[in-house]
């Protein structure tokens, strides 16, 4: 899968402390991001792949989940996002986060989302936006909000991918 970008966040040392891998699958279905009320951001619906999964697997389980997607096809691939970012539990320093970005396709309706505590606690929920919104949306957060996670810098990012190479 081709590389689209690797981030190292401000702080993190690669050649100082320890560091793991958390591999996950993003998914890209033009017609739904997740809206996390808690970082006010727009994103990609998807999350860690399981031990003992595939890529593709992993994405359609936690796009079903996060969004309650029915009928999920994985088309082709898109490209991979990797970022390494300060790790806040005790076990490691680092977090090398691997994103591989699939184009989907699901049913226009959604069923019944099955958010995990911590995804419900955030206020996550997925929503039709037009993608240019979602880009302006996350860049106001970015420049004026306090509350907003590591993940937006990712995710603004990859839609603004998204945009140039699927809709110039």
């Amino acid at each position: 899968m081709q590389l689209l970008k690797t981030m190292v966040h401000p702080g993190i040392n690669l050649n100082q402390g320890t560091q793991f891998t958390r591999r996950t699958g993003r998914a890209i279905v033009i017609k739904d991001v997740m809206y996390t009320n808690r970082y006010e951001d727009y994103s990609l619906p998807g999350g860690g792949v399981d031990e003992g999964e595939t890529l593709e697997q992993g994405l359609i389980r936690e796009l079903s989940e996060e969004t309650g997607a029915q009928n999920i096809q994985v088309i082709k691939p898109f490209g991979l996002y990797e970022e390494y970012r300060p790790w806040y539990k005790d076990d490691f320093d680092i977090i090398h986060i691997q994103s591989y970005c699939y184009l989907c396709d699901t049913d226009k309706e959604l069923g019944k989302a099955q958010l995990e505590h911590y995804e419900q606690q955030n206020g996550m929920t997925p929503k039709w936006v037009n993608i240019y919104d979602a880009i302006a949306h996350n860049e106001r957060t970015m420049s004026l909000s306090e509350k907003q996670g590591l993940s937006i810098i990712r995710e603004t990012y990859l839609l603004k991918q998204i945009a140039q190479q699927l809709f110039n």
